[in-house]
């Protein structure tokens, strides 16, 4: 009964000292695990200036402000010497934004806005027409408006406060979709589907799952693709199409993993992680050296002089090891209560799952993040 209360006091405090979770597979939904091939979001990037600025923008070193202010005031038929110009309410920054897919023109977008140079703050700043190009070097939207950054920094040197992040904020709706990007969406009578994780069992049950319903009208061209045939009642409505396929179930196939994190001590198991037959075994050897100065005096009536000096003291102590023989087994849970039955700690489990995969005796990909 005394052994009995001892494992289950060690199996809570493990728990304590460091989070498990248990991940296993369960019944879901296409959506959640795929996505129609296409139907993608674009990155858009582009450079502009802050102007209005508090006297917190860009120093006189900073020498792609004073270039772009030149070039912007010439624009406007302004000739300014470089050298003469002294302005710290302005700020060059970099603007970026996503752009979701099927966007018309007209349609508004957030944006984000970064200082690029030595500027204190771009807080209440306004950004002036900045085009937004994508990789392709195509302008599909031009941002400009007022910025909030959702912080402030106050003073100068040490005397200064500071919250958050004031050299970069936030334009909400600050761009206009200037080019339509949309795609003729199963214009030929045919959409993919794109895994998550490719994955062969996964893209199987996927592939039977739409047959089921429709027909057979999907086959899986690779562990990452799902290609489907769109039925003839269905070729004017694919929205209604894919809608109802994503809310197909599905039940996704996950691999054997363990996943560890040393800096938190948090470890991942999947349910179907499988051990063979092996004995744990944790112990250690700990050493202990104490020193301690004293004082040597001469004998009396001699002529010896007072002299320090150190006793040193070595312990040595083996502590007990604490075994426990784990038979093969296909539970997950028998792997904690291995680690529970010898008191690991959360270093302890990292190790001994780390000798266990060496060992060859359990079953699963074993990554440490």
């Amino acid at each position: 009964m005394k052994k009995i209360f001892t494992l289950a006091t060690l199996a809570l405090c493990l728990v304590l000292m460091t989070s498990t979770v248990f991940a296993d597979a369960s019944v879901t939904r296409i959506k959640d695990i795929a996505k129609v091939q296409g139907v993608r979001s674009n990155q858009l990037m582009g450079y502009g200036l802050v102007v209005g600025l508090p006297g917190t923008g860009d120093s006189d070193d900073t020498w792609q402000m004073i270039q772009s202010t030149v070039s912007l005031l010439r624009n406007f038929g302004i000739t300014v010497n470089p050298a003469d110009l002294d302005s710290d309410n302005v700020a060059a920054v970099m603007v970026t934004a996503t752009l979701p897919p099927f966007v018309r023109e007209g349609d508004t977008i957030d944006v984000v806005v970064s200082s690029m140079g030595d500027a204190d703050s771009i807080q209440g700043g306004v950004l002036l027409q900045t085009p937004l190009r994508a990789a392709n070097g195509d302008v599909y939207a031009v941002a400009q408006g007022s910025i909030s950054t959702g912080g402030f920094v106050a003073g100068r040197g040490n005397n200064r406060a500071q919250r958050n992040f004031p050299t970069a904020g936030s334009i909400p709706n600050g761009a206009i979709v200037e080019k339509t990007l949309e795609d003729d969406l199963g214009k030929n009578g045919q959409i993919s589907l794109s895994l998550a994780s490719s994955d062969f069992t996964t893209a199987a049950r996927i592939t039977n799952s739409i047959n089921a319903a429709y027909g057979n009208v999907a086959h899986a061209a690779n562990p990452g693709r799902v290609d489907i045939n769109v039925p003839g009642y269905f070729r004017n409505d694919i929205v209604q199409f894919v809608a109802s396929i994503e809310e197909l179930p599905v039940m996704p196939d996950v691999i054997a993993k363990v996943v560890i994190n040393e800096r938190t001590g948090t470890i991942v198991m999947g349910g179907n992680v499988t051990v063979d037959e092996c004995a744990i075994t944790q112990g250690g050897l700990s050493i202990r050296i104490n020193r301690e100065e004293s004082m040597s005096q001469p004998g009396p009536f001699s002529y010896g002089t007072s002299m320090i000096v150190e006793n040193t003291e070595i312990n040595a102590r083996e502590e007990r090891s604490s075994s426990v023989v784990m038979p093969a087994t296909t539970s997950v849970s028998d792997v904690i209560g291995a680690l529970n039955a010898v008191g690991a700690s959360p270093r302890d489990c990292i190790s001994i799952l780390q000798a266990m995969k060496a060992a060859g005796a359990i079953h699963a990909t074993l990554e440490i993040i």
